[in-house]
């Protein structure tokens, strides 16, 4: 069960950071306004906090020991 816990887990993230790149992709055609900037670093933002929670729960030992 934890195995398909994780491995959930691990797919959501990828989902995530998936379509946050994808609306970067969108967004970076666009001439840059300060509305479109800051969105963008929000976007950013968001990709790194997410890597930065699955780096700690790798670090932690919650996905790794199960997988």
């Amino acid at each position: 069960m934890h195995i398909a816990a994780n491995h959930f887990k691990i797919s959501n993230l990828f989902e995530r950071i998936h379509l946050f790149l994808g609306r970067l992709k969108i967004y970076v055609g666009m001439p840059l306004t300060n509305v479109l900037e800051e969105l963008l670093g929000n976007i950013m933002t968001e990709v790194l906090a997410i890597l930065a929670l699955s780096t700690k729960e790798m670090t932690d030992g919650k996905i790794s020991e199960s997988i």
